[in-house]
């Protein structure tokens, strides 16, 4: 699967680009690495990449700027690299549209096995497939085509990263079944969650303000106190 899918490592510690790289490439990925965004876009609009890796901390414009930025246009997984540990910097990576949020220092064969993770949803939720029986899905006024990776509200197109789709789907999927934080994580993310964070709090706030009509105020994504979330059937 990972043969010739391009990964785009942006991060202005050269060592650690080429580190990124060399596992990359040894993982069948083609790397394109830039020392700051400015290059990293650039990169991102002349070639065809499939995942991108940010480092926050980058001058003149940093990794949450870029992170935003990519998110106009782009719906491709975004994991960030930052020294910084802090739950506040994590969920303002979350909020710009990362997918999945790695302190440095990292274990590479970590960060290789989670761009496998996302790039494997990315590219199973974004098939180019024509006779593909329809699996929709309607909750209120949102429809979910599974086969596409399309969802829209009130009529209008609505783009979602692969793990809002995921998350959307999973409990679209289970109308009035409540669904903790831990089982979402687990089953959208694969992989067991092993202390509290706030990643599937931030997705959630992400989604609902990209389908709820008033994201102050979910009818689609409700949260059940204490529990978890559902969507209401």
């Amino acid at each position: 699967m990972s043969d010739s899918i391009g990964v785009l490592v942006v991060d202005d510690d050269i060592e650690i680009a080429d580190l990124v790289e060399i596992y990359l490439c040894s993982a069948g990925y083609k790397v394109y690495k830039a020392a700051n965004a400015k290059d990293g876009l650039n990169l991102l609009e002349a070639n065809e990449i499939k995942l991108a890796v940010i480092d926050i901390m980058m001058p003149v414009i940093d990794g949450i700027e870029m992170c935003k930025r990519i998110r106009e246009t782009k719906n491709i997984p975004i994991i960030i690299l930052s020294a910084k540990s802090a739950d506040l910097d994590k969920i303002m990576g979350l909020s710009a549209g990362a997918d999945d949020y790695l302190i440095k220092p990292f274990n590479p064969l970590e960060l290789t096995a989670r761009v496998k993770s996302q790039l494997r949803r990315y590219m199973e939720l974004n098939p180019n497939v024509k006779g593909m029986k329809d699996d929709i899905i309607r909750i209120r006024d949102i429809e979910i085509d599974v086969a596409r990776h399309k969802v829209t509200a009130r009529g209008k197109d609505v783009g979602l990263t692969p793990i809002e789709f995921d998350i959307l789907r999973l409990l679209a999927s289970h109308p009035d079944r409540v669904f903790s934080t831990d089982e979402i994580f687990e089953k959208v993310w694969n992989e067991k969650m092993y202390e509290a964070n706030n990643t599937v709090m931030v997705h959630i706030r992400r989604l609902r303000e990209k389908i709820e009509a008033d994201s102050r105020k979910p009818q689609v994504i409700i949260t059940v106190w204490g529990v978890g979330y559902k969507v209401e059937g």
